[in-house]
């Protein structure tokens, strides 16, 4: 690979083959850019799944509730909730096929 010349959009210094700026130091690499976005939508993703386990909803912790009575109560809620979400899906297809004619 040849020489990379880069001018730093900061302080508009040329740089030669370098991620960072060697006046002002700004990161001036477009692949090195788009590698620390990665890691920082890699380390949001952890984390909405970390707090989606550690916060279940309530018929989620109603079936691991100790007491037989909640536990009843806790799949109940989450059978009618599966029942409503199947009727609304195809609810919505059978619209959807409607529409399309």
């Amino acid at each position: 690979m040849g020489t990379k010349i880069i001018k730093c959009s900061e302080c508009g210094t040329v740089n030669k083959n370098s991620d960072y700026c060697t006046f002002c130091n700004a990161l001036i690499s477009d692949a090195k850019k788009r590698e620390i976005k990665a890691e920082e939508v890699k380390k949001a993703e952890i984390e909405r799944a970390i707090y989606k386990l550690e916060n279940p909803n309530l018929a989620e912790r109603l079936k691991k509730h100790p007491f037989f009575l909640y536990k009843l109560f806790g799949w109940i809620l989450y059978s009618a909730i599966m029942i409503v979400s199947a009727i609304g899906a195809g609810l919505a297809w059978f619209i959807a096929m409607v529409a399309a004619g």
